[in-house]
Order: C-alpha cells, then sequence, then structure tokens
C-alpha cells in the first residue's frame, strides 16, 4: 500500500455534487497541486477535515472547476492513510477531468472497494464492519440500514471480543501454569471456566439464530402470489407496485410467465413474484408458466394465495391453499371485495384478509399483517448477521465451543477442551479480520463500489 490511489466517490450521473478521492503517502501534496484555496496557504498546511474552497487547475492552468477541499492526515483517517477529497459540481466531464490530471500526477485508479480495504487492513474497521459499509450503500429498508449502521460501529465486533477475551483467558491460564510450574500461578481448574463457556455457547447461539432474519432482511423475502387464472394476482401486484408492471385482462390466463420485482411492504423488503394461474391446460406456453408457478410457490419464504371471492370456490383454489399451507408463511387474500362475495368461509387456518384492489380495502391489513409475520430479533441494531460468511464463522465457532463444553462435563483432560477452544478463537478471529485469509478479504472487498 505504498501507493496514492484515487477514484470518483459519486455515481456516474449527472448530478448536483460530485466527489473525487485520494489516499495514499502521496494524497497530499497530489492536493496542493490540484487545488487553489482563494484564501490562505495550501492544502498540506491546514488542518484536517477542514473544508477549503478554492479553485481546481489542470497541469496547463486551466481551470476545472471551482469547489471545496479537505484532507486528514494518517492514522486517523478513515483508510488510515494520508487521505484528500474533492468536493465539485457533479459532471460526469468535470468529474473524469480531475481524476485524469491525479492520474498525471502519479494516483493510481482504485480497485473495487479499496478505500475500505485499506481501512481494514490499517486496523480502522473490522472485517465485519467493512461488510457493513457495503450492507448500508445496498440497504433497501430502515432495518436494513439501521442494522448496518450498527455493524459499522462495531456492534458485532463487540459482542464477538467479549467471547474471544474469555477463550483468551483460559487459554492463557493453562499454558501459563504449564508453561511456568514453579511460578505462583493459581492453579488452572476447568470448573472455573464452566458458567463462562456455558455463557460464551448460549451468546454465540443466539447471534447465529439472527442470521435467517438477517439474510431476508437483506436479500429480500422470496414472495410468491398464487392462484387460479383470473384471481386478481396480476391485479394485486400493479396495485402493491403502484403503477401497471402486469397485463390485466378479463381474459383467463393472460400471465404466462412468472413476473419478478422488489416491493418494501410492512417494514420488509419482499422479492415479489406474480405466477401464471395455476390450473390444468393443454396450452403447451401455458403448461410452462404453471410449472414455473408452481416451482415459485415451491421456493417462497412468503406465499400470498388469492381467491376470487366473487366467484364460486374451486377444488383449484381448495388445492392452492393446501400448497399454500405448507410455505414457511403464507396469507389468503380474497380478493375482488368490491364486486360482492360469494366465498364467505374458506377451508384452511391461514389468516384471511378481504380485499379490494379498486377500492383499496384490505391493502393496509395485509400490510400489518406482513409486518406481524416477520418481527425483528429483540437485539440492538448491528447484532443481526446478515451474510452467509458471517454465520458460517459463527456457526463454526459455536460448534467448536459445544465441544469444549461437552468435553469438558466428560471429565476429558484440559488440553482437549483447550484444542476446541482454540479452534473456536480462529473461528471468531475470521468473523472480525484477525485471522482470515487473503483470498476471503478480496473476494469480500470485491462487492464493493470503485469509490468506496
Amino acid at each position: 500500500m505504498s501507493d496514492t490511489i484515487t477514484a470518483i466517490a459519486t455515481g456516474a450521473q449527472v448530478a448536483a455534487i460530485g466527489v473525487v478521492r485520494l489516499s495514499g503517502p502521496e494524497a497530499i501534496p497530489m492536493a496542493d497541486r490540484l487545488f487553489r484555496p482563494l484564501h490562505g496557504g495550501p492544502m498540506s498546511a491546514r488542518d484536517s477535515r477542514l473544508l477549503v474552497y478554492g479553485e481546481m487547475r489542470g497541469r496547463d492552468g486551466a481551470l476545472l472547476d471551482l469547489g471545496l477541499c479537505t484532507v486528514s492526515r494518517s492514522p486517523n483517517s478513515y483508510t488510515g492513510e494520508d487521505t484528500a477529497e474533492f468536493q465539485c459540481h457533479g459532471s460526469p466531464v468535470v468529474l473524469r477531468s480531475l481524476l485524469e490530471e491525479l492520474f498525471a500526477l502519479g494516483a493510481r485508479q482504485a480497485g473495487p472497494g479499496e478505500f475500505t480495504r485499506r481501512a481494514f487492513l490499517n486496523g480502522r474497521m473490522e472485517l465485519c464492519a467493512a461488510e457493513a459499509v457495503a450492507d448500508l450503500i445496498d440497504a433497501e429498508t430502515r432495518e436494513a440500514a439501521h442494522n448496518a449502521a450498527g455493524q459499522l460501529s462495531g456492534a458485532i465486533g463487540r459482542r464477538i471480543a467479549a467471547i474471544y477475551d474469555t477463550l483468551t483467558d483460559l487459554s492463557s491460564h493453562y499454558h501459563a501454569v504449564l508453561d511456568y510450574p514453579d511460578e505462583d500461578i493459581e492453579d488452572f481448574t476447568l470448573a472455573a471456566y464452566a458458567g463462562s463457556l456455558r455463557g460464551a455457547c448460549a451468546d454465540l447461539r443466539a447471534l447465529l439464530g439472527t442470521f435467517d432474519r438477517g439474510r431476508l432482511m437483506t436479500a429480500g423475502i422470496p414472495t410468491a402470489i398464487v392462484g387460479r387464472p383470473n384471481a386478481g394476482k396480476s391485479s394485486l401486484l400493479n396495485a402493491l407496485l403502484g403503477y401497471d408492471r402486469a397485463i390485466v385482462t378479463a381474459i383467463p390466463g393472460t400471465t404466462r410467465d412468472t413476473i419478478e420485482e422488489k416491493l418494501r411492504l410492512g417494514g420488509q423488503l419482499l422479492r415479489l413474484t406474480d405466477t401464471a394461474g395455476i390450473r390444468e391446460t393443454d396450452d403447451p406456453v401455458e403448461a410452462l408458466g404453471v410449472r414455473r408457478s408452481r416451482e415459485a410457490l415451491q421456493s417462497a419464504d412468503l406465499v400470498l394465495a388469492v381467491v376470487d371471492g366473487s366467484e364460486d370456490f374451486t377444488e383449484e383454489d381448495a388445492e392452492i391453499l393446501r400448497a399454500a399451507e405448507s410455505a414457511p408463511h403464507a396469507l389468503v387474500l380474497l380478493s375482488k371485495d368490491d364486486l360482492g362475495r360469494k366465498t364467505a368461509a374458506l377451508p384452511t387456518a391461514l389468516p384471511v384478509i378481504p380485499i379490494s384492489v379498486v377500492s383499496g380495502e384490505g391493502l393496509r391489513e395485509l400490510e400489518e399483517a406482513v409486518r406481524a409475520l416477520y418481527p425483528l430479533p429483540a437485539v440492538p441494531a448491528g447484532e443481526i448477521l446478515t451474510n452467509a460468511r458471517q454465520a458460517e464463522a459463527v456457526g463454526r465457532a459455536l460448534e467448536a465451543m459445544e465441544a469444549a463444553r461437552e468435553a469438558m462435563e466428560a471429565g476429558q483432560t484440559p488440553d482437549i477442551v483447550l484444542t476446541e477452544c482454540e479452534g473456536a478463537m480462529d473461528a471468531l478471529g475470521e468473523l472480525t479480520g484477525r485471522s482470515v485469509r487473503e483470498d476471503v478479504t478480496q473476494r469480500i472487498f470485491q462487492r464493493f463500489c470503485v469509490g468506496k
């Protein structure tokens, strides 16, 4: 990391403000050469984190833009290195011109996530906090943003640190007694750490238990709208989205393929799939759509089963309800309530919500029902695991600690217990970045945008 990197930190589209940032040993000297304050001395003579107004000029002296510049010095910067940031007008041409000037001065184009990666490598943040940066940028709901912000502030790292300290105390005490038998060190007994091990196992189990909810919170809840043809599925999709995404006609079988959209409903992010009407058909194209509908139903975490309440209940409706009952979560929507209701009581234990996309009846109740199906875990913001790498590391740590606890309770020798505890420490180190491999960090930061 002896070179200086630069990148545009804002989007490629036209905007009111654009940002170009620098990080590395030559960041501040390069800022001096590109930026000329209108008042006072150069940026190298200015305090850190002070916004200064001035001109940005190229090597030939041509004025590129008027804007702001700020510098931060190592180690008290985002990356832990000397950094500089230019805030200018958000013209892509201006931003590119600034970038080309910095390239000419010797800066290198930053790779995806390289600023945050340098922050991690320089000890400015733990790996789980670095991952939270990408989660915060990508957050599509308030809950996801709050959790990512909590992780960025170190919530998971602090929780793991307490467990890691417990294991460190146990291991260091054991090795101290073993390596220095003549010293006046308190005898090592497993019983003295039994309560701490049980408590640490409980903490890890609770943390791991948040992953399913965290995965759905960030990736979205796979949701299938199912029902027989012309039940009102596409009308429901359009009503929830607020625009006509799917074609709606009075002709049954209009939807012949799945239509997928993301939607925020009840505080949750739904990956909503509108499916073809489920029925027996000789039409090969419609049959393919029906098959995909059944696949979507089977893979969904949430099923919205639509029954046309203005028509008589059919065996096809009954089959759809039975399939919905096998899903992890399901709601029954009794549609077209504005046309009068022929179907009253339905043969299902699932919640039934009468709706009308014409009058809007039931849509608020649907939103509240979804909210109730997916309550957030009762944990502080930031302590919900959100990706498979984190969950896998916590799972291995828990497995090793459970093995240590069982060995202790079975009366095994301390060295067997310590071996399992050290395995747990290695796994926890991968979560925070203490012992993570280079190929893992490379893969993590590839998902970042270039300017971060």
